[in-house]
């Protein structure tokens, strides 16, 4: 059973006083973590360092939002693999819709920061999914087959099973909408699928999250579905009740023994 993974994205909210105080409650409503499920918080790079230090006795995981793809260098404004794993983070969000949108990162330059991250034992959290007029014109599978290809082209089975791959569908980010428990689960064994093709067995390794606007109440429907391994959550990351009780949803579904592996061919049912 792949263990569950719920990581909140902060997006560009959050400074000193926001990072304390959110981390400050989440802790407080979640002093115990299970074992089962891994927790990761996303802050902006300048509450790194804080959340860092404030999480360094706690089972929460810390990641950054973004990174470069050279090791260092004239490159303003940027940050490298290097700086954040000395800086303590585990984990970093690549490839994400509003970095695809508005500063126009292709699947080339996406494929390349994942595999930066890689080469520092830094665990890239690769992002794909369609936009509305994508879908509607039936293009979503074609769309996220292209984009989960390119960023895993290259990649040896030891190196994919490092990645994370998040499903958004981008139509339902910030709208208020939200696929379907089965549209998401559709579409994750498609991408399971995909990357069964590429990396046989160990595909069934590979976390699949869901990220469009998962919160407490579609966190069940949506994470009981066999391919949803965790969620990227957006807004309900924000709200400290709101985060716990995702990951407490997480929690008693892997206590139930509620997620299992989905098969990856009919052939082998």
């Amino acid at each position: 059973m792949r263990k569950f993974l719920i990581a909140g994205n902060w997006k560009m909210n959050g400074g000193a006083e926001f990072t304390s105080d959110l981390l400050s409650a989440i802790k407080t409503r979640k002093a115990v973590i299970s074992e089962d499920v891994d927790v990761l918080v996303c802050p902006t790079f300048v509450s790194l360092s804080m959340a860092i230090d404030q999480l360094h006795e706690s089972d929460i995981l810390v990641g950054a939002q973004n990174m470069h793809e050279a090791e260092k260098g004239a490159y303003t404004g940027e940050v490298s693999a290097s700086m954040l794993v000395e800086a303590g983070c585990s984990y970093v969000l690549l490839g994400h819709s509003e970095r695809r949108a508005y500063f126009h990162e292709d699947d080339a330059l996406v494929r390349e920061k994942l595999q930066t991250a890689l080469s520092h034992d830094l665990a890239p959290i690769v992002c794909v999914g369609e936009l509305l007029v994508q879908r509607k014109e039936n293009r979503h599978f074609e769309v996220v087959k292209s984009q989960t290809l390119a960023a895993f082209s290259g990649l040896n089975e030891e190196q994919a099973v490092q990645v994370v791959v998040a499903y958004e569908p981008v139509w339902a980010i910030g709208t208020g909408e939200t696929a379907s428990p089965e549209q998401a689960q559709e579409m994750h064994a498609f991408i399971r699928t995909i990357l069964s093709e590429q990396f046989g067995e160990a595909a069934r390794a590979i976390r699949i999250l869901y990220g469009g606007s998962m919160k407490p109440t579609n966190a069940h429907d949506l994470l009981s579905q066999p391919d949803v391994d965790g969620g990227l959550i957006g807004g309900a990351s924000l709200d400290a009740e709101s985060f716990v009780g995702i990951v407490e949803t997480a929690e008693a579904l892997s206590i139930s023994a509620g997620k299992v592996d989905s098969q990856l061919s009919p052939e082998e049912e």
